[in-house]
């Protein structure tokens, strides 16, 4: 192809300004990046919609995001995050915005690492991130307070002691990444991290040699996080990594994009875009752009991407515009491009 003809870096971050805007239209007054328009609220979704702003130079924006953690954050560390696919669909097209079940969920509470050491590597103001860095810690702390003998982190505070007590694979791969990024972090800020450092060691030790310490229920291999979160989380060998991947690509794969569960005829744009960026780790930028170019076709016409497309219907379902989603498309592309200087955070090894 003729370089003249390749989009330039300005034309790839304009092709995502719905999807900015998007984000953009949900933040509310406070800072807080709610699913969408009265919808449920979660710290991980949250992290995900700025880091996506900082990407697109909505730095103001980002930062009022991260300053609403610390408003809302619980005197342990925590914040209760609300389980937004626990809602039921209020007809055939729409997600019901009652009020959604809220937990501790540890993943959750350990994600406020990564944006903010993404913040810092994209706009190198030290000084913001030294006033979010004791949320950090605080909420780091309280989730390595609850990791097990075996390394492994239950899925959520209240969950710890009952026949919910599970540590999910897809939770835990993410916690590592959030502790990487933690650690990196408290060395750029010359603060202590010899206890994360620990903590992630047992995490990355058993999620490499120990499989039966997570999804002991045996609910998760049909998701399509627990397929590729090992792989994005960097804590796997180059060579398993590929090989864990090459396995369940025909189960989740589609035509259309990544399956958000491999036995039901749905495919998510998110699921698409954290795929794409499992591959980026992995060097495979060519399949990689592929994933990504095909989720173009699933967007709407003020260009914010739709939740996802039913293969069997051949619909956009549901008719939702999730903030996550539209963010979860600006991670990978920045990935891919390279928009920013903190474009790397998520698809390679930091320590």
């Amino acid at each position: 192809m003729d370089g003249a003809l390749l989009p330039s870096m300005n034309q790839r971050l304009a092709a995502l300004e719905g999807a900015s805007d998007r984000i953009l239209d949900v933040q509310l007054p406070s800072g807080a990046i709610p699913w969408f328009e009265n919808g449920p609220w979660d710290p991980w979704n949250h992290v995900e919609c700025a880091m996506a702003l900082t990407i697109m130079d909505a730095h103001a924006e980002a930062g009022a995001a991260f300053d609403y953690l610390i408003d809302s954050q619980r005197p342990d560390g925590a914040w209760l995050g609300e389980y937004g696919n626990a809602l039921p669909m209020v007809d055939r097209d729409f997600i019901s915005r009652e009020k959604a079940p809220a937990v501790l969920d540890t993943n959750f509470c350990a994600y406020p690492a990564v944006g903010v050491l993404h913040y810092l590597e994209a706009t190198g103001d030290s000084e913001k991130v030294r006033n979010w860095w004791p949320m950090v810690r605080a909420a780091m702390d309280f989730v390595v307070g609850l990791q097990r003998p075996d390394g492994a982190i239950p899925w959520s505070f209240e969950a710890v002691g009952t026949k919910e007590d599970d540590a999910l694979l897809a939770g835990n791969a993410s916690i590592a990444k959030s502790l990487e990024c933690a650690i990196v972090l408290a060395e750029r800020l010359d603060e202590p991290a010899l206890a994360w450092s620990a903590a992630r060691q047992k995490l990355v030790e058993a999620l490499r040699n120990n499989p039966a310490a997570f999804d002991r229920r045996g609910t998760g291999a049909r998701f399509a996080m627990d397929w590729y979160y090992p792989v994005l989380s960097g804590v796997l060998d180059e060579a398993v990594a590929k090989a864990r991947l090459k396995s369940g690509w025909s189960d989740f794969v589609t035509e259309w994009g990544c399956r958000c569960v491999s036995d039901e005829p749905w495919i998510t744009v998110a699921e698409t875009c954290e795929l794409v960026l499992s591959l980026v780790s992995l060097k495979e930028r060519e399949l990689a752009e592929d994933l990504f170019q095909g989720t173009f076709q699933h967007r709407a016409d003020n260009r914010a991407f739709w939740m996802g497309w039913q293969t069997q219907e051949e619909i956009f379902w549901p008719r939702e515009q999730p903030s996550w989603t539209q963010a979860a498309a600006i991670l990978a592309s920045d990935a891919l491009y390279g928009h920013g200087p903190a474009h790397g955070v998520l698809t390679r090894s930091l320590l």
